[in-house]
């Protein structure tokens, strides 16, 4: 039998089960943080108005989020520069993952409001999801379980060096 290790995992099926999930806001709270501790909230980049964070939870590897600084859920409130840095954080997300990973294709987007499946909704976060042929097979369907074949920490030190 092969087993399957993503330890980071347990924290979020926890804090699920029990209905814990932190009562902050885990993007203002890493952005707060004093740049030392980025690795640390796994912060890859802090801009004037927005920021870019991996997924602690990722569907994939190199998953992160472009969020704006600004703490708002209310994708009607951002302001023209906000969407405008937002927009080239985007732009570099997809072509650092690019270098890092060479993926066929990406998920990029965001979920509005708790009913759209987003698990955060006071904070306005896109997604970016690196795809590749067959990363979807047996082992969701079957198992019940995704393989996220790198750690956090290392897809945090290769992305963080090709940002810079």
């Amino acid at each position: 039998m092969e087993i399957i290790w993503a330890p980071w995992r347990l924290r979020y099926v926890k804090e699920a089960s029990e209905g814990k999930r932190g009562s902050g806001c885990f993007i203002c709270e890493a952005f707060k943080s004093p740049p030392e501790k980025d690795p640390e909230n796994l912060l890859l980049y802090r801009g004037e108005k927005a920021l870019v964070i991996l997924n602690r939870f990722p569907y994939n590897t190199g998953h992160l989020m472009v969020c704006p600084v600004r703490h708002t859920g209310d994708f009607l409130s951002l302001l023209p520069e906000e969407l405008a840095e937002i927009d080239l954080l985007l732009k570099k997300s997809i072509s650092v993952l690019k270098r890092a990973y060479n993926p066929d294709g990406f998920n990029v987007g965001l979920n509005l409001g708790k009913v759209s499946g987003g698990s955060v909704d006071t904070h306005i976060h896109y997604h970016v999801v690196p795809r590749w042929l067959g990363d979807t097979n047996f082992m969701p369907v079957v198992g019940g379980v995704k393989v996220i074949p790198q750690s956090l920490d290392e897809t945090y030190r290769l992305l963080k060096e090709l940002w810079e």
